[in-house]
């Protein structure tokens, strides 16, 4: 059974599903950076009017699209556009994510559209004449985190700070570029942005699977940035959002080597959370599949699962962070509520810390603000941009 959106302080598509109503926002929230186009999100979701629940329908119709933007950025090449071939392939690139995100099992159809989304964000890179987009991978254990790395101010021999970027339960480091990748560079911080254990490539093709003691992967990227000329190792910073509250705000609390920590949507006791959501057979607000845990965790059930993410809570590690920290959270977020984001903030042992709750009624309330970015990235941008001394 799907659960019903609670409230209609934002837009849906689908009211009847939360699930498919907030990744229909999450797409739309990234036209503005090249990740969608209006028009086309709405003719997608009026196919799929009469289908609600029906993930295999939602696959069709948004891999359909995806094929179809791919076809035009195809042609652009063929006709000598860049310009018009970086931006098909860049929202071709995000309707092909769309499609797989709920394909369960993840079977080759859903790996292929997987590497047709890989294949298209490389290629929107390639046209794109504004940045270097560096695909590179990190060491970590005895595998390696699948990453791409934006400088600021490439080949000009100044070291910049940096910002590790990671994503959330359910996303992957292709998603970042659309929340905000170019805008940080404009403002004089480069990105690492990382497919960490349990996310993306990671995940799919690596089998690396979600862990509680995140600051190895944490590690694993500082050592990889203070080998580059080209970065400031003083001033790094960790940024995630959605689980990736707990991811940053875990690496941070170990790892002192950050400089500066935004916890893009708070995670308390991850834990409690799955708990409550397993014992509600998935009758909760879920982002993806309630499949995707144990999927994520290797693990051979759901019960399974929960005991592997038993260490996924932040009470009695985040009073060791040191470095200034950021909490941004939404009033009305329907996946983690705003009390977990005031223990949190309560707990954490940097004397410069910040919290900031978006109000229903000034936008930006639903989980990691994804029903009005316009007014949270920027906020966050802003403060990380103080907090590691960038000039844009």
């Amino acid at each position: 059974m799907v659960q019903a959106v609670r409230n209609a302080e934002w837009f849906t598509y689908f009211p009847t599903d939360y699930r498919w109503s907030f990744n229909v926002m999450i797409t739309l929230s990234v036209a503005g950076t090249g990740g969608s186009e209006v028009g086309e999100v709405d003719r997608v979701c009026r196919k799929l009017q009469g289908h609600v629940g029906d993930d295999a329908k939602w696959f069709e119709e948004w891999r359909a699209m995806g094929d179809q933007v791919r076809a035009m950025a195809d042609d652009a090449v063929e006709r000598g556009s860049r310009r018009s071939a970086m931006a098909h392939y860049r929202r071709a690139c995000e309707y092909y994510f769309a499609a797989e995100r709920f394909r369960f099992p993840k079977d080759e159809l859903a790996l292929s559209t997987y590497r047709d989304m890989l294949d298209c964000f490389r290629k929107g890179g390639e046209y794109d004449d504004d940045h270097v987009i560096e695909h590179i991978d990190i060491p970590y254990e005895d595998s390696a985190l699948p990453a791409f790395f934006v400088p600021a101010r490439p080949g000009n021999g100044e070291r910049s700070p940096v910002v590790v970027f990671f994503n959330g339960f359910d996303g992957n480091k292709e998603l970042n570029w659309f929340l905000g990748t170019a805008e940080l560079v404009r403002r004089g911080i480069s990105v690492l942005s990382v497919d960490s254990p349990g996310v993306g490539e990671a995940i799919r093709f690596r089998n690396i699977p979600l862990r509680h003691d995140y600051e190895v992967a944490g590690a694993a990227a500082l050592d990889w940035l203070e080998q580059r000329d080209d970065v400031d190792a003083s001033r790094i910073g960790i940024m995630a959002l959605s689980l990736g509250g707990y991811y940053a705000s875990r690496s941070a609390s170990m790892e002192h080597r950050f400089a500066a920590c935004v916890a893009w949507g708070a995670i308390w006791d991850y834990h409690r959370i799955w708990k409550e959501r397993i014992e509600a057979a998935f009758e909760k607000q879920l982002p993806v599949p309630g499949e995707h845990l144990a999927w994520s965790t290797c693990s051979e059930s759901p019960l399974d699962a929960l005991a592997s993410i038993e260490g996924f809570k932040l009470d009695g590690v985040v009073q060791q962070m040191e470095c200034p920290f950021l909490l941004v959270h939404g009033e009305d977020d329907q996946q983690v509520p705003v009390a977990d984001a005031h223990s949190l903030y309560n707990a954490v042992g940097s004397n410069d810390k910040t919290i900031r709750v978006f109000s229903n009624e000034e936008g930006g309330a639903q989980h990691c603000h994804i029903d009005n970015l316009s007014i949270a990235t920027p906020f966050i941008f802003d403060w990380l941009g103080e907090r590691l001394g960038a000039k844009p």
